[in-house]
């Protein structure tokens, strides 16, 4: 399957080529799109920019941090411009398409004056702090006819789309349950501050805790690997242990036990956790009618495969992304291509919604003690 084109469209956007984008011509390729990086934290230092240093259809245009330091470190190693301000990023003609990769809280308001002002955009995730501001985001790029795609990487890692088409084979049957998690040490050991200064740390800038950072990966993984949406949630969202600089507990959660519902009925269990102080755990399992699937739960095969009948298969497949190991997530790639051919984001700001609902959904769950009923009224 062309993941370019698996998911549902809640609107149709026109789509052209970037700014200056010449026809592809056989054996040749052309530096085409200009991009510019907000924010230059650990999230522009191993992906962002590296990634798009090795694509030979984008150029770095030039990085904005509000730390100016950080935007020369990487204009040092990337080229470009340090710009002073957001807005002479955005007011600069040459710039086709810019990277949010700031705090939380502020991917809206930067993605949404970034599209008015005819930029293509990469949101990193969580593409916003509240349902009606991503909902806003979604609005301006179908009134700026400009892309936005937000950072979903996971289903991008060869585990995940071998995974997502074996399932589409239906040689495993119907998917009853499910069972995916993500847990590591915590953004202190690496994130830009590296100390419990972090911004990830602060409910002001991030909003939400381990959900908007691990959450989020896993409840959008989720529902493309099931390929249906997420209906019902009952969760507990909880803060453990991270302690801020004066050892008080940290404003958000470092910690949340989730159960998930379908459209089509499939039932799971979504967990995320800052405080996984051993080996990181970034595994899902799917419960099928003719047998079981388990993705990076074991690091010599990544994908393996338990039938009804006894029988195994075993997939030495590419290994996911760790916080210590920082290979290429593709979303780069992915992203420059769809404005190359001009063609719609294969990760939407709907894509970002839908997931985004199901934080949130889980988040009054846990606060109001019950189960939550989550609306969609795009799709």
């Amino acid at each position: 399957m062309d993941l370019r084109i698996s998911r549902k469209l809640g609107t149709k956007l026109l789509f052209v080529p970037a700014a200056g984008a010449l026809p592809a011509k056989k054996g040749r390729r052309f530096v085409v799109v200009n991009v510019g990086i907000i924010g230059c934290g650990s999230i522009t230092k191993f992906r962002h920019a590296p990634e798009y240093s090795s694509n030979k259809d984008a150029n770095i245009a030039g990085f904005f941090d509000p730390q100016k330091e950080r935007s020369l470190e990487m204009v040092q190693m990337y080229g470009g411009k340090a710009y002073e301000s957001i807005e002479e990023m955005l007011t600069d003609k040459s710039v086709d398409a810019v990277s949010v990769c700031t705090a939380n809280r502020f991917h809206a308001s930067i993605t949404i004056e970034a599209l008015k002002a005819g930029k293509h955009v990469l949101c990193e995730k969580p593409m916003a702090t509240s349902v009606e501001d991503a909902e806003k985001m979604i609005d301006a790029a179908r009134e700026s006819g400009k892309s936005l795609m937000v950072g979903h990487n996971q289903r991008l890692t060869d585990a995940h789309v071998k995974a997502k088409k074996i399932l589409e084979s239906g040689e495993l049957g119907r998917i009853i349950s499910f069972r995916t998690t993500f847990s590591h040490g915590g953004p202190e050991s690496w994130s830009a501050d590296k100390s419990s200064k972090t911004w990830f740390f602060n409910k002001k800038d991030a909003v939400m805790g381990s959900m908007g950072d691990l959450g989020i990966h896993k409840a959008d993984l989720i529902r493309w690997l099931i390929g249906d949406e997420i209906v019902e949630v009952i969760a507990s969202v909880l803060t453990l242990d991270k302690k801020g600089p004066q050892g008080e507990l940290i404003e958000v959660d470092d910690n949340a036990l989730c159960i998930l519902r379908s459209k089509t009925g499939i039932t799971g269990m979504l967990t995320v956790s800052w405080t996984n102080y051993g080996v990181e755990d970034n595994s899902t399992i799917l419960y099928c009618s003719e047998g079981v699937m388990k993705i990076y739960g074991n690091p010599e095969f990544p994908l393996e495969i338990i039938w009804k009948n006894g029988e195994k298969a075993f997939y030495k497949i590419g290994s996911i992304q760790t916080n210590e190991n920082q290979t290429k997530s593709g979303i780069i790639d992915l992203f420059i291509d769809s404005l190359v051919k001009g063609i719609p984001p294969a990760i939407s700001g709907e894509d970002g919604l839908a997931s985004l609902k199901i934080i949130f959904a889980c988040m009054k769950s846990s606060a109001q003690g019950s189960s939550i009923r989550i609306d969609y009224p795009f799709i």
